[in-house]
This record gives structure tokens, sequence and C-alpha cells, in this order.
């Protein structure tokens, strides 16, 4: 397949790639200190840390949450299925990394429609497909998403899955509900399985308005809204949070090390947490 040289990796010149507009995934990307980004991501997170300095470490943390999760639902609770939704660029440890370090068969299935993510998974994975694959869809498209043979597969069973949306509530507009976005999920997944979930939040209504409009126009609309602590805790209505009584500062879930970055401002925060499906 012919494709170009991008940073260390190959890009598939069939991605329809965007590099004039930021994209959500790459501006992340770059505040991790990722390489598979362009000049208007690295523009548009400048003019972010202006707004909010604390960006670049609320990133690092919200990845180190993530690791931690994963390794505590494999190690811990002893699921070896995952669905990553808007999993966003590749970054090691990746989710099937993480997992596989506890058992080799685990199983993960990324869904991201950012045609750049698809583009790198796939190359990632290309030696790992019977474990791990990479779904280019919308994760609001849930009932054909649980469909599609990747994730089907990981259901027939019965087993427990873990549903990740790690860092991603937020691009979701209200018009598309995400809390009933992260239900319907839930509802199709077996009873003892779980659901990580954190979101940029902040209990300032001026820094939420004022990041929401910037990111909005930013993306091209691929955007949905930062928002209250109250609103977050929505989430995990009907869920069993464990390991904390409720949503909290993802930094403070399961801390690992005292080495980590810390906020050194709190405008805002990623919040959530790890909840288990438990029905009565």
């Amino acid at each position: 397949m012919a494709a170009r040289e991008h940073g260390e990796r190959l890009i598939p010149e069939k991605a329809q790639i965007d590099i004039g507009t930021p994209s959500v995934a790459r501006m992340y990307d770059y505040l991790i200190n990722g390489t598979d980004n362009y000049e208007s991501d690295r523009a548009a997170c400048r003019e972010l840390l202006e707004m909010a300095p604390s960006t670049r470490e609320l990133a690092l943390i919200n990845r180190a949450f993530l690791v931690r999760a994963v390794r505590y639902l494999a190690q811990e609770c002893g699921i070896r299925r995952f669905i990553d939704h808007g999993s966003g660029l590749p970054t090691r440890p990746n989710v099937h990394q993480v997992a596989q370090e506890v058992d080799s068969d685990a199983r993960v299935v990324y869904i991201d429609n950012d045609p750049l993510v698809h583009a790198h998974g796939r190359l990632m994975l290309a030696e790992d497909l019977k474990t791990t694959a990479v779904i280019e869809a919308d994760m609001r498209d849930v009932d054909a998403n649980f469909q599609r043979e990747g994730v089907a597969s990981l259901l027939q069973d019965g087993e427990p899955v873990a549903a990740l949306f790690v860092s991603v509530l937020h691009c979701i507009p209200d018009r598309d509900d995400p809390w009933r976005l992260v239900k319907s999920v839930a509802d199709k997944l077996p009873d003892g399985s779980y659901m990580v979930i954190s979101q940029l939040a902040s209990n300032d209504a001026d820094l939420r308005e004022q990041v929401t409009e910037f990111m909005r126009q930013t993306t091209g609309g691929n955007w949905g809204r930062v928002r209250s602590f109250d609103e977050v805790k929505r989430y995990f209505d009907e869920l069993q949070v464990v390991e904390s009584d409720g949503p909290v500062e993802v930094s403070t879930w399961k801390p690992d090390t005292d080495l980590f970055p810390r906020q050194a401002t709190d405008e805002w925060i990623e919040y959530g947490a790890v909840a288990r499906i438990v029905r009565s």
C-alpha cells in the first residue's frame, strides 16, 4: 500500500486527513508529547493553554488513569475483554498492551471515527489481529457497533466486558445525549461488566463556556461541552462505583506513584471513576 512519512509512522494515502482543522485526537496527542499532530493542532493547544494552563498536566494525568484502570480491571477483576470508545491515537502503553501484560489472550476493540486514528491503529495492530481490532466508526452508533464482528465476538459467551469512555464524552454534544450513550452501552453488556468513565469538568460556568466555545469553533463543531461535576455524576446512575465513593479527580483514583504530573491549577479537571454493572 502506498504511504507517506509522518514523524516515525507510515500513514496510508487513502486516509483523508484534514491537517488545517485541529483534531481533538491530535491535540490530545500533542499534549501528551506525541508526534502524530500538525501545526494547526499545536497552535490550537497553545491558545487553549492560555485559557486553561493546567491542560497539559490534565492530559497526562488522564492517560495515567486509563492505564491504572485497565491494569486494575485485568489484574484484580479478571476482565479479559475491553471496548475502548473514542480511543484516540496509539500511545504506549496502549489498552491492549496493558491488558495483555496480565493475560496475553486479553482482547481489545478500539472504536474511533478519526481517519488518522484508524490508519495508525491498523498499522500498529497489523500482526495482532487475533486479539485486537480497530473499528473506524462513530461511538454514538451503538446498535451498529455492537453488531460489528469485532464487538459481537466479545459478547458471544456472556463473559464480562469493560467499556471505556476515557476523556471522550465531552466531545459529544447535549443533543446527542452522552448520558443515554453510556446507558445504551451498559445495557448491552453482560452483568458484572465494567465502565471506565472520565470527562473534562469544571464548576466554573464562565470557564466551561469559554473553553467549550473555543473548542467548538476550533474543531469545526466536533466538540460537545465541558460539564459540571453534577452532570458527570449522572453517567454513573444505575452503576456501582468501585474503589471510590463516586467520581473523583482521576489522579486520586488508586494512585500507584507520587511521581506523575500534578495540576498546578484546578480551573478544570478530569473527573471520573470505574464502575460495575450490577443488575438486580
